[in-house]
C-alpha cells in the first residue's frame, strides 16, 4: 500500500515513542555492536531533544531522524524509514524536516556519515544533494560501557 507523504507527519520524539523507535531501528539494521539504541535515545533526549524527529502514520512511528547542531555544523543520525514503506518518500520527507529545523538555527552545512559499503544509502543521500567529501572520519569511544 502506497503512503502519501502528506499522510505521514514529522513531529518531535516523545518518550512514549521509545519502543517503536527501537523496533524500527532494529528492522532497518541500524542497531549494531557499539550502538545501544536505548542509550542513544537517552543521550539525544538529554541534548537537543527538539532535534529528534519521528514520522507518524496512522498513530505508528514509521520513520525517524536525529539532527544535531554544534554552532558550526549540523549532523544527521538515525535516519530510518520502515522497510514496508521504503521508496515512498518518507526518508526524503524526514531529511527535509531536519534540514529545515537546522536552517532555522542558522546552520550553514550538514554532515553525515554512512558505512563505507552502504551503496544504496549513499545513492539516496546523493539524490538529496549530498556529496562524498574527501575527509577521513576519526572516532574515539570514550564510553567503555558499550
Amino acid at each position: 500500500m502506497a503512503v502519501s507523504r502528506q499522510a505521514c507527519q514529522a513531529r518531535t520524539y516523545r518518550a512514549t515513542d521509545r519502543q517503536s523507535v527501537v523496533a524500527l531501528w532494529e528492522a532497518c539494521g541500524l542497531v549494531t555492536p557499539g550502538n545501544e539504541p536505548g542509550q542513544d535515545i537517552d543521550l539525544k533526549v538529554a541534548a537537543q531533544p527538539e532535534l529528534f524527529f519521528v514520522g507518524e502514520l496512522d498513530g505508528d512511528v514509521v520513520a525517524t531522524v536525529m539532527a544535531g547542531y554544534d554552532g558550526h555544523r549540523g549532523w544527521i543520525n538515525y535516519l530510518a524509514a520502515s522497510p514496508e514503506h521504503r521508496g515512498q518518500g518518507l526518508g526524503q520527507m524526514m531529511m527535509q524536516h531536519a534540514e529545515a529545523e537546522l536552517v532555522k538555527l542558522g546552520c550553514p552545512k550538514i554532515n553525515l556519515q554512512i558505512r563505507e559499503d552502504n551503496a544504496d544509502v549513499q545513492a539516496f543521500y546523493e539524490s538529496l544533494g549530498y556529496t562524498v567529501e574527501a575527509r577521513i572520519s576519526l572516532g574515539k569511544r570514550i564510553d567503555k560501557s558499550v
